[in-house]
């Protein structure tokens, strides 16, 4: 095949088995990726001093290809705090709380509107901003807070987090990881996105009515501190005239960046600058407006506390983003270029090299990815390992001739709807919390709707590549 296999090829393959063994184990990779980098790095160049620098040079490579999306995520959870403390969410939510008078209703209102908000603010503060105030409702209209949870849970950290249409960060990881760009990834995965929700929700709202017909819940499981929770933010920052002008103009402002977006087309770093210019926009009106005479500092703290949960969030995934990264075109922006002549990058060579030994098709493929998917999102974060799914994905699709954007989409569904927090109990706390309901009963309850979903959005790659 023309490819020259070297020590770095075999190398960077050991780690790779080893990054998956230890995600299998649940233990944590940073460690194992550091010695990658290393190794690949002092397999290269020979050099010791150099390889240690490598290290480091790896993890600003990662940052700097991350920080965008950092940056958006931090300041978007940071205008989310300025709209909770000032009661701004509870306006902005006030109109669906009449809509919602039977369980099945508040099933799927509470579950659309938390795809629509998690799209344009994240899951995290997205749980927060509409739990608190729909919980007390649903459960009112016989939804139990475990139903409750269960929507914002599949619906948030499921669909709109594996999708991440708007913010496009999850897309960027993946994208960055397989060699391809964005577009691509998130084009590819719509229609794996629509199965997977499409399926998964039908199925839990089955399970969930089939279960309440027979008693199993108890409907008074909201508690008094959950009910107090709601009354946490400062109710004399802004009258009942400002919130509901703000409850108006945030959600306008965002639905124009939106037709910009498909007027303009404006896709991955082009969008996620417009989304996070206006939040940042925001924030200091709301800051300002709210604060008044504090306005100035209190705009700092906010900010403080968005890039706090940005990096606390993006902390595990950037060694293991800087390893997967050496698989492609960062291994000469990091180490040099000391591969073969002959080579195109390691994954794209082992790609070619799989091909010319292993009968693989396009069924195998897919159901790899989905395993791959799996594994990486067992660590609970989901997106420590979607690089890994990307890199994976560029693997076989070198192989198979083609696919490596729906391969790639698939292991970022797969990752992140296990791993960002709808079946691993320690992912699932925020919406276990706000709704004050057991993270593992929530585990159980999504495990057999989620696997459903992922059996059949497997399927249905088999026939898109």
């Amino acid at each position: 095949m023309g490819i020259e296999f070297t020590a770095l090829h075999w190398i960077y393959v050991v780690f790779i088995v080893l990054i998956i063994g230890f995600m299998v184990k649940r233990r944590d990779t940073t460690l194992i990726c550091i010695v990658g980098i290393f190794m690949l790095a002092i397999g290269a160049t020979g050099d010791f001093t150099s390889s240690i620098s490598g290290v480091f040079n790896s993890f600003i490579y990662a940052i700097t290809e991350l920080l965008s999306t950092i940056l958006i995520i931090s300041i978007i959870v940071a205008m989310s705090r300025v709209m909770m403390t000032s009661g701004i969410n509870e306006v902005m939510v006030a109109p669906f709380t009449k809509i919602i008078k039977t369980p099945a209703l508040a099933y799927w209102t509470i579950g659309l509107l938390m795809m629509l908000i998690s799209w344009f603010f994240w899951p995290s503060p997205a749980v927060a901003l509409l739990g608190a105030v729909l919980l007390p409702v649903a459960i009112r209209a016989g939804l139990p807070a475990l139903g409750v949870a269960m929507a914002m849970n599949l619906f948030g950290h499921g669909i709109a987090l594996s999708s991440d249409f708007v913010i496009q960060g999850a897309p960027k990881l993946t994208a960055d990881a397989a060699g391809i760009p964005v577009g691509d990834v998130v084009s590819a995965s719509i229609p794996l996105v629509i199965t997977m929700g499409v399926v998964t929700t039908i199925v839990a709202y089955i399970f969930l009515r089939r279960d309440m017909k027979r008693g199993t819940f108890l409907l008074n499981t909201v508690s008094e501190e959950n009910e107090d929770s709601t009354q946490a933010m400062e109710e004399n920052l802004l009258s009942i005239g400002q919130k509901r002008f703000f409850a108006v103009l945030i959600p306008i402002a965002f639905i124009l960046d939106v037709m910009a977006m498909a007027v303009f087309k404006l896709q991955g770093g082009d969008a996620t600058a417009l989304i996070g210019g206006t939040s940042v926009f925001i924030l200091l009106l709301l800051s300002i407006v709210a604060h008044k005479s504090e306005g100035l500092e209190k705009t700092t703290s906010y900010l403080i506390q968005g890039f706090q949960f940005g990096f606390k969030v993006f902390g595990p995934v950037i060694p293991i983003a800087a390893f997967f990264y050496l698989g492609d075109v960062g291994f000469i922006q990091i180490i040099g270029d000391h591969l073969p002549a002959t080579s195109h990058g390691i994954v794209n060579d082992l790609g070619v090299g799989l091909a010319a030994v292993v009968p693989l098709t396009k069924e195998i493929a897919v159901v790899t990815l989905t395993v791959v998917g799996a594994i990486t999102g067992l660590d609970g974060s989901g997106f420590s390992g979607i690089s890994l799914a990307g890199s994976v994905g560029s693997l076989f699709g070198n192989a198979i001739g083609g696919g490596t954007a729906t391969l790639t989409a698939l292991g970022q569904i797969t990752a992140i709807w296990i791993g960002g927090g709808t079946l691993i109990p320690w992912a699932l706390i925020p919406a276990a919390a706000i709704c004050n309901v057991s993270p593992f009963e929530l585990a159980r309850r999504n495990l057999i709707p989620v696997v459903i979903g992922l059996v059949v959005t497997t399927i249905v790659a088999m026939f898109l590549i």
